[in-house]
Protein backbone atom coordinates (compact mmCIF):
# COMPACT_ATOMS: atom_id res chain seq x y z
CA UNK A 1 0.00 0.00 0.00
CA UNK A 2 1.08 3.69 -0.65
CA UNK A 3 1.49 5.66 2.36
CA UNK A 4 1.74 9.48 2.14
CA UNK A 5 5.12 11.07 3.46
CA UNK A 6 5.04 14.92 3.91
CA UNK A 7 8.11 16.95 3.54
CA UNK A 8 9.61 18.25 6.58
CA UNK A 9 12.45 20.95 5.46
CA UNK A 10 12.32 24.56 4.90
CA UNK A 11 14.42 24.22 1.45
CA UNK A 12 12.51 20.65 0.48
CA UNK A 13 9.06 23.58 -0.24
CA UNK A 14 11.17 25.95 -1.57
CA UNK A 15 13.19 23.32 -4.59
CA UNK A 16 9.44 22.08 -5.18
CA UNK A 17 7.87 25.61 -5.72
CA UNK A 18 10.10 26.82 -7.81
CA UNK A 19 9.50 23.74 -10.41
CA UNK A 20 6.16 22.81 -12.08
CA UNK A 21 2.56 24.73 -11.18
CA UNK A 22 -1.08 24.19 -11.72
CA UNK A 23 -3.89 26.32 -10.54
CA UNK A 24 -7.57 25.36 -10.50
CA UNK A 25 -10.00 27.42 -8.26
CA UNK A 26 -9.80 24.43 -5.55
CA UNK A 27 -6.78 23.95 -4.88
CA UNK A 28 -3.06 24.94 -6.93
CA UNK A 29 -0.48 21.85 -7.26
CA UNK A 30 3.45 22.62 -7.35
CA UNK A 31 5.38 19.91 -8.62
CA UNK A 32 9.24 18.77 -8.95
CA UNK A 33 11.30 15.85 -9.56
CA UNK A 34 12.27 13.53 -6.79
CA UNK A 35 15.27 15.09 -5.48
CA UNK A 36 14.61 13.46 -1.58
CA UNK A 37 14.14 9.86 -1.94
CA UNK A 38 11.48 8.91 0.84
CA UNK A 39 11.66 6.44 3.55
CA UNK A 40 10.28 3.29 1.66
CA UNK A 41 10.04 3.67 -2.58
CA UNK A 42 6.15 2.95 -2.26
CA UNK A 43 5.75 6.13 -0.21
CA UNK A 44 4.41 8.99 -2.15
CA UNK A 45 5.94 12.51 -1.23
CA UNK A 46 3.36 15.47 -0.95
CA UNK A 47 2.38 17.97 1.42
CA UNK A 48 -1.09 19.17 1.98
CA UNK A 49 -0.44 23.20 2.97
CA UNK A 50 -3.32 25.71 4.16
CA UNK A 51 -3.40 29.44 4.86
CA UNK A 52 -4.57 30.94 7.78
CA UNK A 53 -6.83 33.58 5.87
CA UNK A 54 -8.90 30.47 4.77
CA UNK A 55 -10.57 29.95 8.08
CA UNK A 56 -10.56 28.83 11.41
CA UNK A 57 -8.53 25.12 11.91
CA UNK A 58 -11.24 23.48 11.46
CA UNK A 59 -12.15 24.62 8.03
CA UNK A 60 -8.28 24.42 7.61
CA UNK A 61 -8.54 20.65 8.53
CA UNK A 62 -11.41 19.76 6.71
CA UNK A 63 -10.35 20.38 3.35
CA UNK A 64 -6.93 19.07 4.25
CA UNK A 65 -8.46 15.67 4.47
CA UNK A 66 -10.75 16.09 1.51
CA UNK A 67 -7.90 16.35 -0.31
CA UNK A 68 -5.58 13.86 0.85
CA UNK A 69 -9.20 10.82 0.56
CA UNK A 70 -9.15 12.25 -2.97
CA UNK A 71 -5.42 11.41 -3.38
CA UNK A 72 -5.97 8.19 -1.99
CA UNK A 73 -8.31 7.33 -4.14
CA UNK A 74 -5.91 8.32 -7.20
CA UNK A 75 -3.39 6.15 -5.82
CA UNK A 76 -5.63 3.35 -5.76
CA UNK A 77 -5.87 3.73 -10.02
CA UNK A 78 -2.23 2.67 -11.65
CA UNK A 79 -0.91 5.42 -13.92
CA UNK A 80 -3.12 8.87 -11.77
CA UNK A 81 -0.40 9.99 -10.50
CA UNK A 82 3.25 10.13 -11.45
CA UNK A 83 5.65 9.24 -8.25
CA UNK A 84 8.73 10.23 -9.70
CA UNK A 85 7.37 13.40 -8.71
CA UNK A 86 7.39 15.42 -5.08
CA UNK A 87 3.61 17.41 -4.61
CA UNK A 88 2.97 20.55 -2.61
CA UNK A 89 -1.26 20.76 -2.58
CA UNK A 90 -2.20 24.08 -1.46
CA UNK A 91 -5.67 24.46 -0.70
CA UNK A 92 -8.19 27.03 -1.26
CA UNK A 93 -11.99 28.06 0.40
CA UNK A 94 -13.50 27.07 -2.49
CA UNK A 95 -12.84 23.07 -1.26
CA UNK A 96 -14.33 23.47 1.55
CA UNK A 97 -18.19 23.42 0.14
CA UNK A 98 -17.51 21.38 -3.06
CA UNK A 99 -18.58 17.81 -2.90
CA UNK A 100 -15.58 15.12 -3.78
CA UNK A 101 -17.17 14.00 -6.80
CA UNK A 102 -16.76 17.98 -8.44
CA UNK A 103 -12.85 17.56 -6.97
CA UNK A 104 -11.64 14.50 -8.49
CA UNK A 105 -12.22 15.42 -11.77
CA UNK A 106 -10.07 18.57 -11.10
CA UNK A 107 -7.44 16.98 -8.91
CA UNK A 108 -6.97 14.17 -12.50
CA UNK A 109 -7.07 17.04 -14.64
CA UNK A 110 -4.13 18.56 -12.51
CA UNK A 111 -1.82 15.55 -12.64
CA UNK A 112 -2.08 14.58 -15.78
CA UNK A 113 -1.24 18.40 -16.69
CA UNK A 114 1.83 18.01 -14.71
CA UNK A 115 3.14 14.59 -16.05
Amino acid sequence: MVKLESLKKSSQFKKVLKEKKVHTEYFSIFASKNFYIPKHKTNLLISFVMKKKIGNAVKRNKIKRKLKAIVQNLLKKRGAINRDYTYIVFGKSNAFTEKNNVLMPAMIKCFNKIK
